[in-house]
């Protein structure tokens, strides 16, 4: 008689918290393999289909966390050759975690109020100081952008190396590492934003400080990354607001529940 089959275990629901949180999950494993010593700067990474069901999470959501890996320079990719791990990964990999993780209780207003502060700045800085090379990545960036289409993840990952290129061709190399710590609320930022407006609408700021910038006219890249920042910031109020909005009418639409009255019991004589 031909045994039963056990049972196959039931597949183990995929984490809400691994899916929204990959990209960190995945800076952390890759430092603590570099440290075991199991992976190498220079090694190639598993293949996309291996690492998804390793994570369990779906390959659409790790190509978003790889090309985010690719922007902070953690990783480079290769088309039709895979993913390797950077010589220099281990310097990216040691921005201490727990700062990566206080910024999940940062504001958007208090990550805007920094942005303000240092982006400005460093778009007039790169005007002066930007190489040829850091003027074909932002044309390159831009020209990845126009293309993305319908491919959200890609088009914030080609606004944020648009961004990244400005903080690095400032001159300032602790800029370049600030970058690296900030990048995950950016992310957060710009894929709210980007649901909000035409993808020409963000390109129009991003070619004008470009412009400003093949043009060595600081004060005007610093003007221009303002205005972009403002136009952000002002996009992010609506759509709080429309949100606030929506939570106002569900409340206002929804039944209210009434209690029964108490039944008062009558008072006693004399009490």
């Amino acid at each position: 008689m031909t045994p039963a089959k056990e049972p196959r275990p039931p597949a183990r629901k995929r984490s809400g918290k691994i899916k929204g949180d990959i990209t960190h999950l995945l800076l952390l494993r890759f430092q603590q393999m570099l440290t075991d010593g199991v992976l190498l700067p220079g090694s190639r990474l598993p293949s996309e289909r291996e690492l998804a069901a390793h994570f369990q999470v779906a390959r659409s959501s790790l190509r978003q966390a790889l090309k985010v890996l690719e922007i902070m320079g953690v990783i480079t990719q290769r088309i039709g050759d895979g993913s390797y791990l950077n010589h220099d990964a281990s310097s990216v990999l040691a921005v201490p975690m727990d700062f990566l993780l206080l910024l999940d209780d940062t504001s958007v207003e208090e990550l805007l109020e920094l942005r303000f502060l240092l982006e400005p700045v460093f778009a007039a800085k790169a005007a002066n100081l930007a190489s040829a090379n850091d003027i074909a990545l932002l044309r390159q960036a831009i020209a990845a952008q126009k293309a993305s289409g319908a491919d959200t993840a890609g088009l914030i990952a080609a606004d944020l190396e648009f961004h990244r290129i400005i903080f690095r061709a400032s001159g300032n190399r602790f800029a370049g590492r600030l970058f690296q710590v900030i990048h995950r609320s950016m992310l957060s930022m710009m894929r709210k934003t980007s649901q909000m407006v035409e993808l020409e609408h963000t390109l129009i700021f991003h070619k004008r400080i470009l412009r400003a910038i093949e043009r060595r006219d600081a004060e005007g890249a610093k003007r221009l990354m303002t205005e972009h920042l403002v136009d952000a910031k002002n996009l992010l109020a609506h759509s709080n607001e429309q949100a606030n909005n929506k939570t106002l009418l569900r409340h206002l639409a929804s039944p209210i529940a009434r209690r029964p009255a108490r039944s008062r019991a009558p008072r006693k004589p004399g009490r």
